[in-house]
């Protein structure tokens, strides 16, 4: 068979190692369509002059970006059958990346388990990107719900991983060369805050809501190299528990980073994922709102250009913000659909 149907749960063994296909240029029509789709407005990813001052040597590829090019790589060989991507976790931006540089992935399976119904099981993944020059840029640890071809195929052993709950602040900082902030221009970054205005347990609700459309979406994914059924066959997904497409995961993760602006315009720079869930699905016609609350403000050892911020950025549909919807006990607001917690660095 020369076609590729994916793997299911029973074709995935603990310690496997793929090579994923196909490299990826990013060129900087790829960075404008990124920001097309999701409206960011970071200054430092926006525009060059302003990258240039600081100390880059032009504008990096927003990080996110990155992420989803490296995430693509993996979905033929690991959420091509999926029926959703679960979670994330020890995520870390290890090398800037620019309009150039082509990315490649590889992934390991650290963990697998069945679930109850025997229809489907979690597999645990860590991928890492690399670069044309096969430095690494990325590496993170994913799970996701992947169906089982025959359901009487037997369950392999369970193994799940042990992952950090967090990632230390003197493991920041690899993807963000040494800036100069006398040159940093808040005015035309947006915004007049810096490290030192923040303090853990403030709560900032970032206003506008995005809907959702499925071109979007489709548009995003294809951008990825994305081919995860669940996102593109209207046709399949009919007859599926949802009788609709699901927007990708991470198009939230995009919309809910790119929302923050209003309130962490200068946290330019994603540079960890300690953990991320999505909580619940969102489709077509559905508003997107977030907001964050700083989980804890830190030094950076060796650095005194930036600090780091831990925000939690929680995403909801159909419900605005401004009184922060979250949990309520261990339960999920109805509205969730998001709740990454990641560092984000900022000029001192």
């Amino acid at each position: 068979m020369k076609t590729n149907g994916g793997n299911f749960f029973e074709d995935f063994k603990s310690g496997q190692k793929i090579v994923h296909a196909t490299p990826r240029t990013v060129t900087e029509g790829d960075v404008s369509l990124y920001s097309a789709l999701y409206g960011t407005r970071f200054a430092v990813q926006s525009a060059s002059s302003f990258a240039k001052a600081i100390g880059y040597p032009r504008a990096p590829v927003d990080d996110l970006l990155v992420f989803h090019v490296v995430f693509g790589k993996t979905v033929p060989d690991i959420s091509l059958n999926a029926v959703a991507n679960l979670g994330y976790a020890d995520c870390r931006f290890l090398a800037a990346v620019y309009p150039g540089d082509t990315l490649s992935a590889a992934s390991e399976v650290i963990g697998l388990r069945e679930n109850a119904n025997k229809t489907s099981g979690v597999v645990y993944v860590r991928s890492t990107g690399f670069n044309q020059d096969g430095k690494e840029v990325l590496q993170y640890v994913r799970w996701v719900m992947v169906r089982k071809r025959d359901n009487n195929a037997p369950a392999p052993e369970a193994v799940v991983p042990k992952l950090p709950t967090g990632i230390s602040p003197d493991k920041l900082g690899a993807a963000l060369p040494p800036i100069d902030v006398s040159k940093y221009d808040f005015a035309l970054a947006g915004s007049a805050h810096r490290f030192g205005d923040y303090k853990a347990g403030e709560k900032i609700d970032h206003v506008d809501g995005m809907t959702v459309e499925d071109a979007e979406q489709q548009i995003a994914t294809r951008l990825y190299q994305n081919t995860a059924k669940v996102h593109f066959n209207n046709f399949a997904q009919k007859s599926d528990r949802f009788g609709k497409r699901l927007i990708y995961g991470g198009h939230v993760i995009s919309l809910g980073r790119a929302l923050s602006f209003s309130g962490l315009a200068n946290a330019f720079h994603v540079a960890a994922i300690n953990g991320g869930r999505h909580v619940a699905p969102l489709f077509a016609g559905d508003t997107v709102f977030a907001w964050s609350e700083v989980l804890d403000a830190k030094e950076v050892p060796g650095r005194k250009d930036v600090g780091a911020l831990r925000l939690r950025t929680v995403a909801t549909k159909d419900r605005p913000c401004a009184d922060f919807p979250y949990k309520s006990g261990e339960e999920y607001a109805e509205a969730v659909i998001l709740d990454l917690d990641y560092w984000a660095l900022i000029p001192k």
